[in-house]
């Protein structure tokens, strides 16, 4: 509480010139801001399925159960059958080969630190080529370049930000080159006067390539990067993520030959990304969930159908009281997290007017559960897409009651 105070009135006087002495109750708000968990459970209301900062994607029911069993005293390394040492993360490494059908697999803590990795243990101190169009900046303002540049290697690049042919590639492998770095555009596209030498054509240089395949499609998804297709074209080391289109908990996740994984396993920088026993946990039921064929909350947001999706908003239209404006509206909601960044999900939202938006969004995120929507157009809109398949249509609707009721009509 002392910490907290000392902090919140330090703030206040460092604005004390420009926005005035705060009242008692201000400073008392930003103390119980202060106090109050970060990380609370949330509603996602945006219609953006893979939404980074609300976590990206929700686990399956069995991975929160795994997860929460793991939270305690787990075998994280210990091998419960023979009683000697095990080695982290070896439950996640044979469902991945199984899913994937790749010789060796390694899990660390995120696709980042995956690349990173894979960078350091294959090419460090010697020469790494990659297509200037793929030196893309990812979320938080990391850059491929300075994540190349950690590990080690040496960028070269080759071609130009629009145009990069096979033959610059060929030209450009020395004794000093060690590797060929791919890298999915992840948030955009390049259209227009463009040429790009093709994973297969690029494996084909008899140099190893590491993958960054991004999003971790395991399966077709628009004109997403498949896991598989990265392998059949003959990577030698793919990266994906855990929480994108996977559907589990953050995680980096490495699928390639032995001889080049096994390395990996070894480096010290390994034991710096390694992930803890809960993701573990979640991870492996996750995977468990794909390998049996049930059904992840990403596939149900991305999969359920439009009239689902309506029925379930005119319910909430319905509940609110007459003085609410409203109406029920056909939107474009994003799967988010880098992936199919150029096509929109359609949904259907709740579009409401009056009372104020942004006094009713101020309200709904200060509640609890927060409710994260999104204005557009004079309008807060709260889209079905990422609520209802959850099964959080009625705790919307709650809160909502709740903060037409805090805010006025």
């Amino acid at each position: 509480m002392t910490h907290a105070a000392r902090r919140v009135v330090a703030a206040a006087r460092a604005v004390v010139q420009t926005d005035g002495v705060p009242t008692d109750e201000a400073l008392l708000e930003r103390m119980r801001a202060r106090l109050a968990t970060a990380v609370v459970p949330a509603i996602n209301a945006t219609g953006v399925v893979l939404h980074t900062n609300l976590g990206r994607a929700p686990w399956s029911r069995r991975a929160v159960a795994a997860a929460a069993a793991a939270s305690g005293y787990a075998t994280v390394e210990l091998d419960h059958l023979s009683g000697s040492r095990g080695h982290r993360g070896e439950g996640a490494h044979d469902r991945l080969c199984a899913l994937t059908g790749a010789e060796a697999a390694l899990v660390v803590n995120n696709c980042a630190a995956a690349v990173l990795l894979a960078l350091a243990g294959l090419a460090k101190d010697r020469d790494v080529l990659v297509s200037r169009d793929q030196l893309v900046e990812i979320g938080g303002g990391f850059r491929v370049p300075d994540i190349l540049r950690l590990s080690g290697a040496n960028l070269v690049e080759i071609g130009t930000t629009n145009r990069t042919h096979l033959r610059e590639f060929r030209s450009a492998i020395t004794d000093r080159v060690a590797a060929i770095l791919w890298v999915h555009h992840s948030n955009f596209k390049q259209v227009g006067f463009t040429t790009q030498p093709s994973l297969e054509a690029l494996c084909g240089l008899g140099l190893p390539v590491v993958a960054d395949v991004g999003s971790g499609a395991l399966s077709p998804v628009g004109d997403e990067p498949t896991v598989s297709g990265a392998l059949e074209a003959g990577a030698s080391l793919i990266c994906f993520s855990g929480d994108k289109l996977v559907g589990g908990p953050q995680a980096g996740l490495i699928i390639g030959k032995s001889e080049h994984i096994d390395p990996l396993r070894r480096h010290p920088l390994a034991r710096a990304v390694r992930p803890d026993k809960v993701t573990l946990a979640a991870l492996e039921a996750t995977l468990d969930d794909r390998l049996l064929g049930r059904a992840l909350p990403i596939q149900e947001m991305m999969q359920c159908e439009l009239e689902t999706l309506r029925s379930a908003v005119e319910g909430w239209g319905r509940a609110l009281p007459e003085a609410v404006e409203f109406s029920v509206v056909d939107v474009e909601g994003a799967v988010g997290g880098g992936s199919l960044p150029d096509q929109p999900m359609p949904s259907v939202a709740l579009a409401i007017a009056r009372p104020g938006p942004e006094a009713l969004n101020d309200a709904l995120r200060d509640g609890e559960p927060p409710v994260v929507g999104r204005i557009h157009r004079g309008r807060l809109l709260l889209d079905a897409r990422t609520v209802v398949p959850l099964g959080e249509g009625d705790a919307l609707l709650e809160a909502l009651l709740r903060a037409v009721d805090a805010v006025g009509h």
